[in-house]
């Protein structure tokens, strides 16, 4: 079995984290390769000695925007006259494509070809006529649609797309998030956290929807309760170009100007974005996701991983991930005092905190794994109507293809 990715970017974040371990995980009887520009995602295959080709990226969005969407047009066109050369070299028996933007790519680069493809949606795109038409494109070229949660799906669904649409939780790797790597007070003198500071945390990029704000206000809150916490904020500005669907730069000011302003400089520590997320994770009393719409919460995965009890919002994915009041809490989104109030109750007992996580660790051993990812995904390739062997060997090295 013969399979090409397709990657849109080479900024690594948690659809491209999905897709390493993905490819990693992979049997010997599938012979993977990866198309995706130069950059981080690039040099990680490389270390991992992943076969990989060089294709343009796009920072393209949803956005409408007078300058910057003529401009992703054209990105797109390039990476798919790229791509297209590539597969006739190639002559993969599957193209997967890991995003909504890599699958309108290689939507107008397979036209023609007769090359099954499927489109991997990790995003649940705001209502609108580009939305409405990037789901109906990818629904159109790929034979099937892999959703990363049922909230996901019904939101792909509603666009009526011809595709079937299969959901596959994402996967958390259990050798990579494991709290026996490393000790909570080692984990935690890392950060400069005292053993009588009630630390939680939030990971995920800086944006509205991500609820970094209301996390900051629900720490004021805590203070009503006397609770003596510090938050700590992992991520940074990712998406920051002038079609993007939020002023992000406008929103980190925002949010430092609202530190300030609450007397919350020394509670609050913005540590950007980091690698070194596990032992991040290892140093929390409680890790919170309070997105507006998440369409998983990958992030929630991996603290649960490390036996973390999870504060997250009930509206998208997180409601699938947790079984609210055994391995976590469920909150209404943007309601800091709701999430204040759940924090709370677990900072009085340290008892529940320690139960909630170890269930939520064996909850993600149990349904989460890896092995379970990569078998679900190998069942999607095996159920696609027609075959999906390749037809010639595929060619190694990083120099197949050139960036534009």
């Amino acid at each position: 079995m013969r399979v090409l990715y397709v990657n849109h970017t080479s900024r690594i974040s948690g659809g491209e984290r999905s897709l390493l371990e993905l490819v990693d995980g992979l049997p010997a009887s599938v012979s993977a390769s990866v198309a995706c520009p130069r950059g981080d995602l690039e040099r990680a295959m490389k270390a991992s000695g992943i076969p990989h080709f060089v294709i343009p990226g796009t920072a393209g969005s949803v956005r409408l925007h007078w300058r910057q969407t003529p401009r992703a047009l054209a990105d797109m066109a390039r990476a798919a006259w790229k791509l297209r050369a590539l597969v006739r070299e190639v002559r993969p028996g599957l193209v997967h494509a890991n995003s909504i933007r890599a699958g309108l790519i290689c939507g107008l680069a397979l036209r023609g070809l007769g090359v099954t493809g499927i489109t991997h949606v990790r995003d649940c795109l705001p209502i609108g006529l580009t939305s409405r038409w990037s789901y109906r494109t990818i629904g159109r070229w790929s034979s099937l649609l892999i959703a990363n949660s049922r909230f996901t799906r019904a939101r792909i669904q509603m666009e009526t797309t011809r595709a079937p649409v299969l959901v596959i939780h994402s996967e958390v790797n259990p050798r990579r998030f494991d709290p026996a790597r490393l000790t909570r007070p080692a984990a935690r003198d890392r950060l400069g956290l005292g053993e009588d500071v009630f630390a939680i945390g939030l990971v995920g990029q800086i944006t509205p929807w991500k609820g970094q704000l209301d996390a900051v206000e629900a720490l004021a809150a805590l203070r009503r309760y006397r609770v003596q916490a510090r938050l700590l904020l992992v991520g940074a500005t990712v998406f920051i170009d002038d079609a993007t669907r939020y002023d992000n730069r406008a929103y980190l000011d925002r949010l430092r100007s609202r530190i300030t302003e609450l007397d919350l400089v020394s509670d609050v520590q913005m540590l950007g974005e980091r690698e070194d997320v596990p032992e991040i994770l290892r140093a929390l009393d409680v890790l919170v996701l309070p997105s507006w719409e998440e369409p998983l919460g990958r992030a929630a995965l991996e603290g649960m991983a490390m036996a973390l009890p999870v504060v997250a919002t009930n509206r998208g994915g997180p409601r699938e991930l947790i079984e609210d009041g055994k391995d976590g809490l469920l909150v209404p989104p943007r309601n800091p005092l709701a999430l204040a109030a759940a924090v709370q109750s677990l900072w009085v007992d340290p008892e529940r905190r320690r139960s909630m996580g170890a269930a939520a660790r064996a909850r993600v051993l149990d349904r989460f794994p890896l092995k379970t990812h990569v078998e679900s995904v190998l069942g999607a390739y095996a159920g696609l109507p027609v075959s999906i062997r390749g037809q010639s060997t595929v060619p190694g090295g990083t120099d197949s293809m050139s960036s534009a």
